[in-house]
């Protein structure tokens, strides 16, 4: 008798057990970065979501809304990236570093960009300041790229080799600042300027040009998924490798040359107009996208000038048109890490993507302590890390925890869904369907703390998130 009571009490626990299991609220995992640097992309205690609702400020989630695909998250592999990356760091060291930019272990970076031919950050195999293309002389007329190499490449392809190993998902795209010098009118120059013109061969030599830079990269199994004509064309400088590129030429260019060129080699690398700042880019890039709309993937924007919401125009006008996010440099002008972090967050990583990115690309992959090697461009800016050229030593810096955010949560074929702001609280939201997963990020850029809950359905979360700092949620759709 005592032994079937015994039972029927276990029996009776272990209902009531597993009905508070089945009753427990579902809950989300979250990595908090603090403005004061002392929390770096951590993570945080499971927080719970109930199924009250607090009287506190709100952000809700919509799945049912959603917006672009995204491609990735990444930097450039600049030459002087590449060289501080093979020749600063032990093989050891290197592929730990790649561990921790490439791989899930790590913040996953899923996009890297790269200089077709010299930029203001290309060096020799000495760390020298070196400015070529990849046919700085001129063949004979029955081949005018007879000289055509990507040799100067070299050390910028072995690093994008390594990082593919570490990623082979990895997107790659490819910008040049200048074309061959001998293309350009009047002074023969890697150093501003412009196509010339006057010669009605420049435009299908210059299509050519592309062509075999992307077969040439493919031979090297490096795939160029994006491919903008010129970077910066609103801008040349006597300082470095640079060229300017108005709106009218670029369409004339792709729509008659490089579109038809890369078609008939049966090349399938988008190709992205513009390639400056979201300042003045409207009338640029609408002339591009109607004067070459067959092909062309979309618009490429840099941070340099203007703010995020210049892309909304241009995704009204042409939805099925990309919208993607290519360049932004921190430096030596922002010491404060709150500060940066906040910046970075409410106009870069979060404003870029809550008005259309589908990437987010930073520019200097790796400087060095200096802020070089460098090829006349800027003498203060700072690359995602930092690799001490005396010691080797690596440095992760800002921008490095503010792409992983969303690097390391957010994989490409992830789709961005609608979530509210609060007041200096900056919000951005994806479902990833692989995963059955939705990720929030959201960046603080007070100088207190906020209390807030997030609601999925009729769950709530409730969260105090610091001063200028930045926290990624995720946590498995309900499907409530």
């Amino acid at each position: 008798m005592h032994r079937i009571a015994a039972l029927l009490l276990i029996t009776l626990c272990t209902f009531l057990v597993l009905d508070r299991f089945e009753a427990a609220p579902f809950a989300a995992d979250s990595w908090l970065t603090t403005g004061d640097g002392q929390q770096l992309l951590d993570k945080q205690t499971s927080t719970p979501f109930y199924d009250q609702k607090q009287d506190i400020p709100t952000i809700y989630i919509d799945k049912q809304t959603a917006y672009q695909e995204m491609e990735g998250f990444g930097a450039a592999m600049t030459g002087s990236s590449a060289y501080l990356l093979q020749h600063e760091l032990t093989d050891q060291a290197r592929e730990a570093l790649f561990q921790d930019l490439f791989t899930k272990s790590g913040i996953h970076l899923s996009y890297l960009r790269h200089t077709i031919g010299a930029s203001d950050y290309s060096v020799d195999d000495f760390g020298n300041p070196r400015s070529y293309t990849y046919a700085d002389q001129e063949g004979p007329a029955e081949d005018p790229l007879q000289h055509f190499s990507t040799a100067p490449d070299q050390t910028v392809i072995n690093m994008l080799k390594q990082t593919k190993e570490n990623n082979p998902k990895l997107g790659l795209m490819g910008t040049p600042w200048t074309a061959p010098p001998w293309l350009k009118y009047g002074e023969h120059t890697w150093n501003g300027s412009y196509l010339d013109y006057t010669d009605e061969r420049t435009y299908k030599i210059y299509a050519d040009y592309f062509v075999r830079y992307l077969q040439a990269y493919q031979s090297e199994g490096l795939e160029i998924d994006l491919l903008s004509v010129q970077n910066e064309p609103l801008f040349a400088t006597a300082a470095y490798p640079s060229m300017t590129m108005s709106a009218q030429e670029q369409q004339y260019f792709i729509q008659n040359f490089l579109g038809p060129k890369m078609r008939e080699a049966g090349l399938q690398t988008s190709i992205l107009g513009y390639d400056h700042n979201w300042e003045n880019s409207s009338e640029y890039a609408e002339t591009v996208l109607e004067g070459a709309y067959d092909y062309t993937a979309g618009t490429a924007f840099h941070c340099y000038a203007g703010n995020p919401e210049a892309a909304d125009n241009l995704q009204l006008d042409h939805p099925e048109k990309g919208i993607y996010f290519t360049e932004c440099s921190g430096g030596a002008w922002g010491e404060d890490f709150g500060d940066n972090l906040s910046w970075l967050m409410d106009q870069v990583i979060i404003g870029a993507t809550k008005h259309y990115a589908k990437t987010v690309l930073l520019w200097n992959l790796a400087l060095d302590e200096s802020g070089g090697p460098t090829n006349g461009g800027c003498n203060n800016c700072r690359g995602v890390i930092t690799v001490d050229s005396q010691t080797g030593d690596v440095t992760k810096n800002v921008e490095y925890y503010a792409l992983g955010h969303l690097s390391k949560f957010v994989q490409p074929e992830a789709v961005r869904i609608a979530s509210t702001d609060l007041p200096q609280l900056s919000t951005v939201a994806f479902y990833d369907e692989e995963a059955e997963e939705i990720i929030l990020l959201a960046a603080n850029t007070r100088k207190s703390a906020q209390t807030f809950q997030l609601a999925d359905g009729n769950q709530y979360l409730q969260y105090t998130i610091p001063s200028q700092s930045a926290v990624t949620f995720t946590w498995k759709d309900t499907g409530k």
